[in-house]
């Protein structure tokens, strides 16, 4: 630890306290206050040390799926995901008599259910690793939904827990993330987003025997054997179509980030156009049937549950988490780093001290590895009290900048500081100061960083007042807030400084203040 005394002329909070609708009297109020005040600050050192994550709550609407190895500690990574489909309130497909199947030979048969084709589409947005690798999922149906009574972590394992259906659909998909299928002139548009097709038209018998022509002719008789079905999205999910276990089966080197998920199904309806005739000199309206294709949609969304599986390299992360030299920061479900805050130093001998500020900062090692698929450093990292590390997520708790932190990286700052750092935490080191002794679990005084994507809402304000329209025209600004946080289920990896119980590189800085 190191320490001093200060004489400190202006803080930001004294001047607020000083400020009133006058000036004249700003600069004697604030000599007064600052002559009534003791500043003093402090360095102490913070031991630092790598946990594994074992598993996180996989509350993501992004799924993963595929297999890689982090080139830089050679940790194989596979990603497995879990999507639902949405179904429109009170959904209804054509009436019954208007359902219309149109034969081989092109001869239509109203009243006939059966569906010409059916499929699912996994968009993907991003993806990681070489994208004209050869791999090879299995498209599972579920027995029963993963509905939303309970938390789902990244190692549960649907299979393993009964959720998929032993004699239901395993369709296997051999794929490349780059199509070679859609023209490159089509993959290179701005408009054009990448997708995997799973192909549902083979012959499919449901839970109680019954057999259809394909899945798609399977979803169209559950609606006309009873409308309910499809009353809403929990209706439709436990009654028709539970779901999808997409698991990883072959191949190495990719990783699609899958943000939508699409069900099609495709079909023949039956209905009256109007058209013109002219008999005997007059035109009349007449109308005729005519046979049109059509195609409901059902979408994994927001609305509905997904789920992410990760299996990591356990051996591998563990001799990862026990090097001395560094710790680390991994996703997905990989590795955090735990710091512990000398909190009886800190208060030892200002006990009739506030604390006002605590700034501390955790400095990256850059990556070595001369690699073009190097794993992203991690954006952002979340600091909690190492005994809230479920709670907080189980809870959707928002960090509040008191007990629980987000500090930032961007390459932008590798030049610089090259490091998170948290600006002031004195309110989690006041909270953990005031715990009583004997009150005080082995966890108490210990933090964790946790990489966390976060998820924000855009806003925008005018100005048109007529002074500043006068001399600057309409003005329109935008602001981002923070709804909601998660896990970082990404690909990501950083090292850190290793913080030691003396001469530590890390140093959390303290500011007190004491009315004299």
């Amino acid at each position: 630890m190191k320490f001093k005394t200060t004489a400190v002329t202006i803080f930001a909070g004294l001047l607020m306290t000083a400020c009133d609708s006058t000036t004249d009297t700003i600069g004697s109020s604030l000599s007064k206050i600052t002559d009534g005040i003791n500043v003093e600050t402090a360095t102490f050192d913070v031991t630092s040390r790598s946990i594994l994550a074992d598993s996180v709550l996989a509350r993501n609407t992004t799924g993963y799926l595929g297999e890689v190895r982090d080139p830089e500690t050679y940790n194989y990574i596979t990603g497995d995901f879990m999507a639902q489909f949405y179904c429109l309130e009170n959904y209804r497909f054509p009436d019954l008599s208007d359902i219309t199947y149109v034969d081989a030979s092109g001869n239509a048969h109203r009243g006939v259910v059966r569906a010409d084709s059916c499929e699912i589409r996994l968009f993907y947005n991003d993806h990681y690793g070489d994208s004209t690798r050869t791999m090879k999922l299995t498209a599972y149906e579920m027995s029963k939904p993963m509905n939303e009574d309970r938390n789902y972590y990244s190692n549960f394992d649907p299979i393993a827990k009964g959720y998929v259906r032993t004699n239901g659909i395993h369709k296997d998909k051999v794929y490349t993330l780059t199509d070679y299928n859609v023209a490159k002139n089509t993959r290179d548009t701005s408009t054009y987003t990448p997708y995997i097709t799973i192909k549902l038209n083979d012959a499919y018998t449901d839970k109680e025997g019954k057999s259809y022509t394909n899945y798609g002719t399977y979803i169209l008789q559950k609606f006309y054997d009873n409308a309910s079905n499809y009353k809403n999205a929990y209706t439709f999910r436990n009654n028709v179509v539970p779901g999808f276990f997409f698991k990883h089966k072959s191949g190495l080197g990719s990783m699609a980030y899958i943000n939508a998920a699409q069900l099609n199904v495709y079909y023949h309806y039956t209905t009256q156009v109007a058209d013109t005739a002219t008999v005997n000199g007059t035109t009349k309206t007449v109308y005729r049937d005519s046979v049109f294709n059509g195609v409901t949609v059902f979408w994994g969304t927001e609305e509905v549950l997904q789920s992410t599986t990760i299996s990591n390299d356990r051996s591998t992360l563990e001799h990862l988490a026990a090097d001395s030299s560094c710790t680390y920061l991994k996703t997905p479900a990989g590795i955090f780093t735990e710091l512990t805050l000398p909190i009886d130093e800190i208060t030892k001998g200002h006990e009739q001290f506030s604390i006002l500020s605590a700034k501390l900062a955790m400095q990256r090692i850059n990556n070595t590895t001369n690699s073009e698929y190097s794993f992203d450093v991690p954006k952002r990292v979340l600091m909690i009290p190492r005994d809230s590390l479920y709670s907080f997520f189980e809870n959707g708790e928002m960090y509040n900048n008191r007990t629980s932190y987000v500090a930032s990286w961007s390459s932008s700052s590798s030049a610089t500081s090259n490091a998170y750092t948290f600006n002031n935490i004195s309110g989690i080191v006041n909270a953990m100061a005031a715990i009583d002794t004997n009150n005080r679990s082995a966890n108490w005084n210990k933090v964790v960083l946790i990489p966390v994507t976060l998820k924000t809402t855009s806003t925008s304000t005018s100005s048109s007042s007529s002074y500043y329209y006068y001399y600057y025209g309409s003005s329109s600004s935008s602001s981002s807030t923070v709804t909601s946080l998660s896990h970082d289920m990404s690909l990501s990896s950083t090292r850190l400084v290793k913080g030691t119980a003396s001469d530590s590189p890390i140093k959390l800085e303290v500011i007190y203040s004491q009315f004299k």
